[in-house]
């Protein structure tokens, strides 16, 4: 049987009026030294009014965010590229000892499946300027591979904790603290699993930067001076995403000031902000709690990752609310917690390259296994 020659091209041009289809087949003239082609057929299908509509007006020239989302792209490709370079170069490395980057990317918009029709994920830095200015393969673009698969593409570290953490002895529990928060449950008998429990230190930074011009709280010291509102913390639980069973994933799209602000603004009086921010560091660990009750309630290892782990005070109320376990940062696993991701997406990018899968399905809810990101050669 021989094999497939043929390939398939897809247009649709700048007056969107269509999208265009071709099959051809290619191939040499051996005779003149040129390439010939064969057009086997072509189709068109007419773009809807509607969706013309907004193509147009997201191409034409103005201060939109698509803009500023292709000059980001390439901003931080750039950055990413000489962040890397300044670590081969600090540590006296080549190229060629590098078998591949795994760059997550930086997300600005996050839409998983069941919040809007056709669910899409956005990471941006520019693989591509990594791959040119690194000289290393670069592996990105992991999330949508599994949303292809009909998952929520997110959370993708339970994989790798998976891989790195589970004891056959003992339950773990690991639980990243970063913007948004989720966990991972390694039964020591028993399959992992693991999804986003809600906002981390995305609204507890928010709210310090809006209020004290801060980019976090340091030790969790500003909430540790406040008290918690309790009508506020029931109000902020009563979001429907807490009651949605996994597989489910979350962000700033669904958690942020805006937001926190329409609710207070319910209130009967409104909280001074130390309060506030006391009843976010509560609603993160009563939701994480709440997501910890529900996998198990015998004895489990439970530790931290992400910049939560260098919270106190959010370290303190976690182990007031979960006295039966032992709570600690992946350091006693012997990572550093502000690591984990990052070490995680170069796990990814190894699993990518052997062409292994790199997403649970009892995380994200996708169809199958799948191998996640796009390679872009060096």
């Amino acid at each position: 049987m021989s094999l497939p020659t043929y390939y398939v091209g897809l247009m649709s041009g700048t007056s969107a009026d269509a999208v265009d289809v071709v099959a051809v087949e290619f191939f040499s003239d051996k005779l003149n030294l040129t390439e010939k082609l064969t057009l086997i057929d072509s189709h068109s299908v007419p773009l809807p009014h509607q969706l013309r509509q907004k193509i147009h007006s997201l191409a034409t020239p103005n201060q939109n965010e698509i803009d500023c989302l292709g000059e980001l792209d390439q901003e931080l490709g750039e950055l990413f590229a000489s962040t890397i370079n300044e670590l081969i170069s600090k540590n006296n490395l080549l190229p060629t000892d590098i078998v591949a980057i795994g760059s997550h990317g930086q997300t600005i918009r996050h839409r998983p499946p069941g919040s809007i029709q056709y669910p899409f994920t956005v990471q941006i830095g520019d693989p591509n300027i990594i791959a040119e200015r690194t000289g290393i393969t670069t592996v990105a673009d992991f999330r949508r591979r599994d949303m292809a698969a009909g998952g929520q593409g997110a959370p993708l570290v339970p994989a790798f904790h998976r891989a790195l953490f589970h004891s056959v002895d003992v339950d773990r529990v690991i639980i990243n603290i970063g913007g948004m928060a989720n966990i991972t449950w390694l039964p020591a008998t028993g399959n992992a699993t693991g999804f986003d429990t809600g906002p981390g230190n995305v609204l507890m930074d928010a709210w310090i930067l809006k209020n004290q011009n801060k980019p976090y709280d340091p030790n969790g010291d500003w909430a540790a001076s406040g008290q918690v509102q309790h009508v506020l913390l029931q109000q902020l639980l009563q979001h429907p995403f807490f009651i949605q069973l996994p597989p489910k994933s979350t962000g700033r799209e669904t958690f942020n000031v805006d937001w926190l602000e329409a609710e207070i603004a319910q209130l009967t009086a409104t909280p001074n902000s130390k309060d506030v921010q006391a009843t976010l560091l509560a609603l993160t660990v009563t939701t994480i709690k709440n997501c910890i009750d529900a996998f198990t309630q015998r004895h489990a290892e439970i530790f931290i990752c992400g910049g939560g782990a260098y919270n106190l005070r959010l370290m303190h109320e976690l182990q007031q609310q979960l006295p039966n376990s032992k709570i600690t940062s992946t350091a006693d696993l012997g990572i550093a917690p502000e690591w984990i991701e990052a070490i995680a997406f170069a796990w990814l990018a190894k699993q990518t390259m052997n062409r292994h899968s790199g997403n649970l399905c009892a995380v994200t809810g996708a169809r199958k296994e799948v191998i996640l990101g796009g390679v872009y050669f060096a």
